[in-house]
């Protein structure tokens, strides 16, 4: 099974899907605008992607610039940040298992199967 945290506004994301879907697997679609994911979750993802709080935002949001850019948090803090916006995490992420990407171009995407 394959899930992935999807945007289908995002042009990156939705390419991302159209290759998932021709890999052939059991995927699971979660539109993580509609349905931001928990802190619990944040934590699993942030494991298989193997980075660091930080390393998910989207730092070109402007949601970021005006509210969060240039302020120090701490982990739990960016976590915590990331589940009630979830419009700053970086997309598309693919998780298959314990691992994961975030898929924004076909390298990455490679990675997953």
């Amino acid at each position: 099974m394959i899930t992935i945290y999807h945007n289908p506004r995002c042009q990156k994301s939705r390419a991302a899907l159209t290759y998932i879907e021709s890999i052939g697997d059991a995927i699971m679609v979660v539109d993580y605008l509609k349905t931001p994911p928990t802190i619990t979750e944040i934590k699993s993802i942030l494991k298989k992607l193997k980075i660091k709080p930080e390393n998910l935002i989207r730092t070109k949001e402007e949601l970021y610039k005006s509210t969060f850019k240039g302020k120090q948090f701490t982990d739990e803090q960016w976590i915590k940040i990331l589940s009630e916006h979830p419009i700053l995490i970086e997309r598309p992420i693919i998780l298959k298992g314990t691992y994961g990407v975030i898929g924004r171009d076909e390298e990455s995407l490679k990675k997953i199967h």
